[in-house]
């Protein structure tokens, strides 16, 4: 289905330096970019245009938006957002919303990636030493950095710091012109390379969800659309919260399937039981 045919890489933060060779590799399409293409318009990490849609409708723009310009009808774009993770207390978690768009065939295929592995942070600054601590932390400067007047003031930023010289002098010249300032990380993939290898693990799931394929019509995307619990309790037998099967569905022809036990398990640990373990 998309094997010899133009795939717009969606992005203007060369995201394509990974996305690129996972996809034509896997899937025998060819990458191509679109420089018309302003993704910053839906939104910018750093405030001065609110994302002001969900992730998922996000990346559909981006993907609606560059094939519009580039006359193609086969896309993929990603979407990451940052902060507290869903799940583990006080921990930081990058999110990476990846989709596939083929206009011709009407088909979206989307995958996700959520991690500890980011670096995103911020910190006001008073200091050098306050600063080359965080900028340490930070992974800088193979990770790049931003300053700014405070965490929402915008009116002066410097973007993509990549030198200690940079970094100082910037910082410097804030500071004699009294300045508040905040320091973070530059989450731009083309400047984050922990966020880069995030974006290309959720391109390996978006492939493999590609790759499985309908068994009544063979449209890719054959994939996970609901997860059910009630795994039983090895011991008491009650229903947990654990995954008890999977419900499959192909968006084309909406064939359905039950894969019970998908992780390969008929019971549960006692441990993770309600009743066994309150």
């Amino acid at each position: 289905m998309f094997e010899g045919r133009k795939i717009l890489i969606a992005s203007q933060h060369k995201k394509e330096d990974v996305l690129s060779p996972l996809l034509s590799e896997a899937l025998g399409v060819i990458p191509v970019t679109c420089e018309a293409l302003d993704t910053d318009q839906l939104g910018t990490f750093t405030g001065e245009i609110e994302r002001v849609d969900d992730p998922l409708t996000t990346a559909r723009k981006k993907c609606e938006l560059g094939m519009e310009l580039s006359g193609t009808d086969l896309a993929v774009a990603s979407e990451g957002s940052f902060g507290a993770h869903p799940f583990i207390p006080f921990a930081i978690a990058g999110d990476e919303m990846i989709l596939l768009i083929d206009k011709k065939n009407s088909i979206e295929i989307t995958a996700r990636e959520l991690t500890t592995a980011t670096n995103f942070s911020g910190a006001a600054v008073e200091n050098e030493t306050a600063l080359r601590s965080f900028a340490e932390q930070a992974l800088f400067p193979s990770h790049r950095l931003i300053l700014s007047e405070g965490q929402t003031k915008k009116q002066h930023i410097t973007k993509g710091i990549v030198s200690w010289n940079e970094l100082t002098e910037r910082f410097h010249f804030m500071m004699s012109k009294q300045m508040k300032i905040y320091v973070e990380t530059d989450m731009r993939a083309m400047f984050n390379p922990t966020r880069m290898k995030t974006i290309g693990k959720a391109c390996e799931k978006l492939i493999e969800k590609i790759k499985s394929t309908c068994p009544i019509c063979h449209c890719p995307g054959f994939s996970v659309s609901s997860v059910q619990g009630g795994l039983p309790c090895s011991l008491c037998g009650r229903e947990t919260r654990s995954t008890l099967l999977h419900l499959y569905h192909c968006q084309r022809c909406q064939h359905q399937e039950i894969k019970r036990y998908p992780h390969q398990k008929s019971e549960e640990d006692p441990m993770y039981c309600d009743y066994c373990n309150p």
